[in-house]
């Protein structure tokens, strides 16, 4: 039972660690926007 305890206690050190990063990833950091422009050959416009 002591092992199965140590493991799950690690496991959710690490769940609470990625969740942690998650979230300050989610929070801290703000993208720049930007414009996009994507060209289209006319082909694609064309039913068969």
């Amino acid at each position: 039972m002591p092992s199965l305890l140590r493991f799950l206690t690690v496991v959710a050190i690490i769940a609470g660690l990625c969740y942690g990063a998650i979230f300050a990833l989610a929070n801290f950091v703000h993208p720049k926007p930007r414009e996009m422009t994507a060209t289209i050959p006319p082909d694609k416009f064309i039913k068969n």
